[in-house]
């Protein structure tokens, strides 16, 4: 991100982490366009300068959040299934950490779904990049059998994705609770089997 000056040392880390939680608050309370980078940096309490050592403007940061955010779900669901035997267990522990991350970042959906407002290309980039690596795995197991091989990996995985975008919105953002158990299993039999005979 071109927009964006990383920082070299710990204290820098630290003050973009606290600029990036900031934001996170703000904009998923407030949207983007009632955000000011004055509330950010008062929010991170830092001052209006240091913003501008890191950022360009108030899009730089928010592009570089949800690529944030999108990086750190990838990197979770990556450890989380990294010892699954199976695609269909990955698929299950994959929902479970999805929904957990949700939990920990409950602003998530409003925040990219503004993207598509704000810059339509980070709003693209944020599913493309959860899908490439997932496509990249499914396909794999159709090697191995574990999937239909006439089915259309893309397909697949986007139909995954958005099973898991709004079971997660049902119930953890709209009901601020775990998904049930019961709910998991449906879904999952529902991808293992099919809804119709």
């Amino acid at each position: 991100m071109s927009e964006v000056n990383l920082p070299k040392t710990k204290r820098g880390k630290e003050t973009l982490d606290k600029i990036l939680k900031a934001a996170e608050v703000l904009f998923s309370s407030q949207g983007y366009y009632n955000t000011s980078i004055t509330d950010i940096t008062r929010k991170a309490n830092v001052a209006l300068g240091t913003f501008y050592i890191y950022f360009k403007d108030k899009k730089s940061v928010f592009a570089f959040l949800i690529n944030e955010l999108s990086k750190s779900l990838r990197h979770e669901l990556s450890l989380a299934i990294k010892e699954c035997k199976s695609r269909y267990e990955a698929e299950y522990i994959g929902f479970k950490t999805f929904f957990e991350f949700v939990k920990q970042h409950r602003g998530l959906y409003k925040i990219v779904w503004e993207a598509q407002f704000v810059d339509k290309k980070v709003f693209r980039d944020y599913y493309e990049g959860i899908a490439k690596g997932y496509i990249e795995r499914v396909n794999k197991a159709k090697t191995c059998d574990e999937v239909k091989k006439e089915l259309d990996t893309e397909t697949i995985v986007y139909c995954l994705i958005g099973i898991a975008n709004f079971i997660g919105l049902r119930w953890v953002i709209w009901e601020n609770e775990p998904v049930p158990n019961r709910v998991i299993e449906d879904m999952m039999k529902f991808i293992k089997e099919g809804a119709f005979n």
